[in-house]
């Protein structure tokens, strides 16, 4: 009788190693990568010595990984522009700048198209990648119209060669995360107007948006709409249309009344919910 009892206590062993290797596998596959400037990276302005330590700035790469039960890498950089994404020579906006200085949530020596690739090509079973960049184009710009005589006219002028350039290199961005062999699910996330009750900025946002979702259907991307989904929630009267007042946006460091460009944690919380919405719409 002991004989047989120590078999079937072998077996049962055996069989929880291999069960507990194949969970261990399935977690090891279950990965998402998120690539983008620094709405990706979570990006705090004026936040001092927190720089440090990228494990101080929570964007909406941390919250999906929950959300999806994944985990995700999150390659954003401050500043990166379609332009720098895809060389390292491109135009950005403090992207190389602050990698120089401080850590990023991963490190990586060249562009973050190189390590997104190298990284796709090592972890075949990745099942999300997500990708928010291109607004850094527009502030290229618009800090190049600075100095003009009439900065709104220079701004006008340049915008459709600089959408136009945006949308190139997305397609091209697209068709690299692609050659890599990677079959998942690839979500064009974009972006929310600071302010719903300025036509003006807001059209803009809008043009930015088509520019970077224009390729998305030639590579079966799909878009994640944060824009409407920020604009239901500055809808609300009390709101005025107003992304500030809704408590999307960081509080501006010069003027606790205003806000700057970034998406404070709700921001980030309903990006990430936007996002996991266009994935499962995808996978279902």
């Amino acid at each position: 009788m002991k004989l047989p009892r120590l078999i079937g206590y072998l077996l049962s062993v055996l069989m929880a190693c291999c069960v507990g290797s194949v969970a261990a596998e399935e977690r090891e596959d279950a990965r998402a990568l998120a690539l983008g400037d620094s709405v990706v990276f979570g990006y705090i302005t004026q936040a001092g010595h927190q720089y440090v330590n990228a494990s101080n700035f929570i964007g909406s790469p941390e919250y999906l990984g929950g959300v999806l039960d994944l985990d995700v890498v999150n390659a954003g950089c401050p500043g990166e522009a379609t332009t720098s994404f895809l060389s390292s020579t491109g135009a950005d906006n403090g992207c190389r700048e602050f990698r120089a200085a401080f850590p990023l949530h991963v490190a990586y020596s060249s562009t973050q198209l190189a390590f997104a690739t190298s990284f796709l090509t090592h972890h075949r079973h990745v099942r999300l990648v997500t990708i928010g960049i291109g607004a850094n184009d527009l502030f290229l710009l618009e800090e190049g119209c600075a100095s003009n005589q009439n900065p709104p006219g220079c701004i006008e002028a340049g915008l459709p060669a600089v959408l136009a350039a945006v949308a190139t290199n997305m397609a091209t961005i697209l068709a690299e995360l692609r050659a890599t062999g990677f079959g998942g699910v690839i979500v064009i996330v974009n972006y929310y107007s600071l302010d719903y009750s300025d036509p003006a900025g807001t059209g803009i946002t809008v043009l930015l948006n088509q520019a970077i979702t224009a390729p998305a259907n030639a590579y079966g991307a799909v878009v994640a709409d944060v824009f409407t989904a920020f604009q239901k929630v500055a809808a609300n009267p009390v709101f005025g249309g107003k992304t500030c007042n809704a408590g999307l946006l960081n509080v501006n460091p010069q003027d606790q009344g205003l806000c700057d460009v970034h998406p404070a944690q709700s921001g980030q919380r309903l990006i990430a919910k936007t996002i996991a919405r266009a994935y499962r719409t995808a996978t279902w």
